[in-house]
């Protein structure tokens, strides 16, 4: 699934080929992706001109006067900019014209991503409990200490809680708490102060070196300029199971943890 940082990357890459552009047009090629699509994204957003573009966790919203379209990428979800007369594939559910002539093109072969509306002045339910954004002034150590007080919860799995921080999912939850040195299943309580610290601290800048290099290159995603991303070929624990730790050389250890596979180093993490 993409993360954070190919979100941002994702949202950079539109940024300069959408903002200020309007909307002339809404071509919806199904009724539903994860859920049905509203019909103010067809009765509403044709002929409004975008704003900004913005990331709130995982989602982009295309912000208008009259409201804001709410994406999600879902699984194997993408957006492209692409010239008129582009054919369409089996799997391009939705395209917006702009005024520029091109189509903003989104693309999903599994259809667990979103496009939703939120109306102006209003946040939408999918956003109402989201925690603070990993790079903002909000989330640090003394913020990830009082959060984890007194919670049993594995430190991985409360770092991957949107209601405490959002957008940080498997790889970069894996590779943070690398960095800091903790291990996946130490409760959350149980890290000290100096630990959430160096933790926030790592968290902030794995996922900034994540979005200057473009993301991960996951198996479905590819960012808008056609380019994967490069992050991948700098991971020092995720998906490196069996082989010796970059740090000390000791073997990396897999274990499933929410159903999802967690990758440490049982000597460099305690």
């Amino acid at each position: 699934m993409p993360e954070l940082p190919e979100v941002e990357t994702t949202r950079r890459g539109l940024q300069p080929h959408v903002e200020g552009r309007r909307v002339l047009a809404v071509v919806l090629r199904r009724a539903d992706l994860r859920w049905p699509i509203p019909a103010a994204i067809e009765r509403v957003l044709p002929g409004q001109r975008i704003s900004t573009i913005e990331r709130r966790a995982k989602y982009l919203l295309l912000h208008t006067q009259a409201g804001s379209a709410l994406i999600h990428l879902g699984m194997s979800g993408a957006l492209r900019v692409l010239a008129p007369g582009v054919p369409v594939g089996s799997h391009d559910h939705y395209d917006l014209l702009l005024d520029t002539g091109r189509v903003l093109r989104y693309t999903d072969p599994r259809r667990f991503g979103c496009l939703l509306w939120q109306t102006p002045g209003t946040l939408h339910p999918l956003l109402a409990e989201l925690g603070p954004e990993p790079l903002s002034a909000d989330f640090d150590g003394d913020y990830l200490w009082r959060r984890a007080h007194g919670r049993s919860a594995p430190i991985k799995t409360f770092l991957m809680d949107q209601r405490i921080v959002v957008g940080v999912g498997n790889i970069y939850a894996a590779e943070a708490l690398f960095t800091a040195g903790i291990h996946p299943l130490r409760a959350a309580g149980r890290v000290s102060r100096a630990r959430c610290a160096a933790l926030a601290d790592a968290v902030k800048r794995i996922l900034e070196h994540a979005i200057a290099r473009g993301g991960t290159t996951l198996r479905d995603f590819i960012s808008p300029d056609g380019l994967p991303g490069y992050f991948e070929q700098e991971l020092t624990v995720y998906g490196r199971a069996g082989l010796p730790c970059k740090r000390c050389g000791h073997t990396v250890n897999m274990i499933t943890l929410g159903q999802r596979s967690s990758f440490y180093c049982p000597h460099c993490q305690r």
